[in-house]
């Protein structure tokens, strides 16, 4: 990555719509589901280029809400040969000044619900909406600013934390270590946490421990969404009541092959290349 001042001159560009929520909703459909985001852009040529992409990738938008005088938001994001990246983004205040209503009727039409920590308030309504409901209600734990899952968590049916903000929340770099404190914390979910290549770790409430899955050995050329394309996996599972072990591998290869690909959400494959590299890939499972 780049250090200091100076120029770095890049030997390839691309200019996507995507983020966290609308990478997840991307898997979703390249996997054959239905997925209806929820978010906010600026009334700027951004905001109408954003939906009108995520339009075009068969995402619902009609839920999306244009925040006037506000900027939409915009990330830089430089990706290194070992397809590791760094990301610079900004989000203009403005952006989630109001907050989208949020009824039972709507909820009541999806199977599943996920959501991410960039809009606190929002994910909150949607989370204990579908609770109410019986829904399966997801939190994407990445990484906050203090106190946005401590407030989530316990709306939420499952939460599937990255690594970093699993060990930023439980105070440990341990993945089981951290699954036994954050399972305690939210007692209710159930509790996953992805560390890339070092597999995805999970507590198992039947048996009362905690599991861990391989991860698929590739040659990493973009890392970007990788996350995001779990998530959206995760919840296309959850939602067709697959048994979690399941659900768990195919997030997992799906991450894995996003990997393979430059240019973020563009990567998720779709469900004929999921399930060639599932024919091709039985991952260890184990007891930690």
């Amino acid at each position: 990555m780049p250090t200091g001042q100076g120029k770095v001159l890049p030997y390839d560009m691309l200019q996507i719509v995507e983020g966290m929520a609308s990478s997840a909703a991307y898997a979703v459909v390249r996997l054959g589901g239905k997925a209806s985001l929820w978010g906010s852009v600026g009334d700027d040529e951004t905001g109408k280029r954003i939906i009108a992409d995520l339009s075009a990738a068969g995402i619902d938008t009609s839920g999306m809400q244009i925040a006037q005088g506000a900027r939409s938001a915009v990330s830089t994001i430089v990706v290194d040969d070992g397809g590791e990246r760094l990301i610079v983004p900004f989000y203009d205040p403005e952006l989630h000044r109001s907050v989208k209503h949020v009824s039972t009727t709507e909820i009541a039409a999806f199977d599943a619900v996920l959501v991410d920590v960039r809009w606190p308030k929002l994910a909150l309504k949607v989370l204990e909406t579908a609770q109410s409901l019986g829904k399966p209600a997801i939190l994407d734990g990445d990484v906050a600013t203090d106190g946005v899952i401590e407030r989530l968590g316990p709306a939420a049916s499952h939460i599937v934390f990255s690594h970093p903000a699993a060990g930023k929340l439980a105070g440990t770099q341990d993945c089981a270590a951290a699954i036994g404190v954050l399972k305690q914390r939210f007692p209710q979910a159930f509790i996953s946490v992805t560390a890339g290549e070092n597999g995805a770790f999970w507590y198992d409430n039947v048996n009362d421990c905690v599991m861990h899955m391989t991860a698929r050995c590739v040659k990493a050329v973009d890392t970007l969404a990788a996350g995001d394309i779990f998530h959206g996996a995760f919840a296309f599972a959850v939602a067709q009541k697959w048994q979690i072990e399941d659900a768990i591998r195919i997030s997992s290869a799906a991450a894995a092959l996003k990997c393979q690909v430059f240019g973020g959400r563009t990567g998720a494959p779709d469900s004929d290349q999921l399930a060639a590299c599932l024919a091709q890939w039985t991952p260890q499972v184990s007891r930690v």
